[in-house]
């Protein structure tokens, strides 16, 4: 179980902190039905998911073969993930602008798929995040912890789906400040453990 507890953690610490994808669901909560938010949680986590595997199995499959590459990205992933922790510590949240919510199934499934899957930022981050992780794992963990990341996707856009639905008048600044806080002493953790397993390769 320890495969799908690391990849809960990570893949909490990955998608919780307050992003594009994030701040879409948060305002989809606040301004539209019940019914359209969960359309648009549930696609948003299929696209997740999606752009899980690639970064994973992409990457991963091409680690498993060359071992220098895999020294490299597992290096390069922990530094990225030190940085992005420190980077959550100090960020400040901001809403986005008033748009429209009230769309069409199919603009939803585009609006999702462009803050997924035409997100630079989240494409380079799950690469080097996932992909790193892929490195320092056994065949038996591996595919366990890919499920946990999977279920952090699902359980986490879920939850703050509902959460926002149910609060709306609670969920502020601060909390999201909080959220980023949490994520970053995660990443900060996770980056100092694939650290740890860079300096034993050289050793």
């Amino acid at each position: 179980m320890s495969g799908i507890i690391q990849g809960l953690l990570l893949g909490f610490a990955y998608v919780a902190p307050i992003g594009v994808q994030n701040m879409y669901i948060i305002n989809t909560s606040l301004k539209s039905q019940r019914l359209k938010a969960l359309q648009v949680t549930l696609i948003m986590i299929m696209f997740d998911i999606s752009l899980a595997f690639a970064c994973y199995w992409g990457i991963g499959l091409v680690l498993d073969r060359i071992d220098i590459l895999k020294f490299l990205i597992q290096g390069v992933g922990s530094l990225a993930l030190l940085w992005i922790g420190i980077g959550l510590l100090k960020s400040n949240p901001k809403e986005e602008k008033s748009e429209n919510y009230d769309k069409t199934l199919l603009k939803i499934v585009t609006a999702c798929f462009v803050v997924t899957w035409l997100n630079p930022q989240a494409i380079v981050d799950g690469t080097l995040l996932l992909g790193s992780f892929k490195a320092s794992l056994s065949n038996g963990e591996s595919s366990l912890f890919i499920i946990g990341v999977c279920l952090a996707s699902a359980t986490w856009f879920l939850t703050l789906h509902i959460l926002v639905s149910r609060f709306k008048n609670v969920f502020n600044k601060r909390v999201l400040k909080v959220i980023n806080v949490v994520c970053g002493v995660i990443l900060i953790g996770f980056s100092v453990k694939l650290l740890v397993g860079v300096s034993a390769m050289i050793l």
